[in-house]
């Protein structure tokens, strides 16, 4: 009888122990990746911080920062090609994509997306970035027939060139940035852009300026998810950007960013 006494107080004892471990044990966080293509100012890009560390920053990463914190998670940003960020949320390898992306109905077959975040107006819809010393050369979308006019990889900016620039010679590259060195060493002769990007460059370049050529308008910018929403984040995203838009906070992104920009480009 002592002995089946025993063996039950070292069971209860060791059952508390492993009780108290657990509960000692840090919890862990939970994370949500954000997929994005860092080199897209105002929206995402990366600067140096004071630590002289790599900082991802823009408009998309302080909305992609107060999704998370209305999901009760840690932000993890995954920074690709553009071209790539869709198959990678296909797969999984990120929860969500923000980065200055349109819902149009080719990306609604393979993604849903939020309510409107960004609502590009008429003065930063889409435009033609050229070298200064031509801009006269070009008032329309005819006048780019024979020319080569880049954008970037996957984007409607490409579909739009291929579409509705009659006659000229599309050069789809994954990188912005090689985009605008492109142009800048006369490789093309223009490179169509989302406006708000566009007007940093031409900003930061002072051989470069805006073409007055209309584009028409821009489809409004929102978040992607896995087709389906199988993590269930869309409620609270859609939350979230009600609560920033009330708040008019992305007005204030937008700030932050715009003065943050030329550290990216330059």
């Amino acid at each position: 009888m002592k002995k089946i006494v025993a063996i039950l107080l070292a069971v209860v004892l060791c059952v508390g122990l492993a009780a108290c471990g657990a509960s000692s044990a840090a919890p862990e966080t939970k994370k949500i990746v954000m997929g994005t293509s860092a080199d897209y100012p105002p929206f995402e890009f990366i600067v140096l911080n004071d630590k002289n560390e790599q900082q991802f920053v823009g408009i998309d990463i302080s909305v992609a920062n107060e999704l998370a914190k209305g999901l009760g998670a840690e932000l993890q940003i995954s920074n690709m090609d553009f071209d790539s960020l869709m198959a990678a949320l296909q797969k999984g390898d990120v929860d969500i994509v923000l980065a200055a992306i349109e819902a149009t109905p080719e990306r609604l077959e393979a993604a849903d997306f939020s309510d409107p975040y960004y609502n590009p107006s008429g003065d930063d819809a889409a435009m033609v970035l050229v070298k200064k010393d031509n801009a006269d050369l070009y008032s329309s979308k005819e006048d780019f027939a024979g020319k080569s006019v880049g954008a970037q990889t996957g984007t409607t900016k490409a579909e739009l060139v291929s579409s509705d620039f009659t006659g000229a010679n599309l050069v789809a590259l994954t990188s912005v940035l090689d985009l605008v060195n492109q142009l800048s060493y006369d490789k093309v002769d223009a490179i169509v852009l989302d406006g708000a990007v566009a007007l940093q460059y031409a900003q930061a370049n002072e051989d470069l300026v805006v073409a007055n050529v209309d584009l028409g308008a821009a489809l409004p910018y929102c978040v992607a998810v896995q087709k389906g929403d199988p993590k269930g984040l869309l409620e609270s995203i859609n939350a979230t950007i009600a609560q920033l838009q009330k708040d008019n906070a992305i007005e204030a992104f937008y700030a932050e960013a715009d003065a943050l920009s030329d550290q990216a480009i330059e």
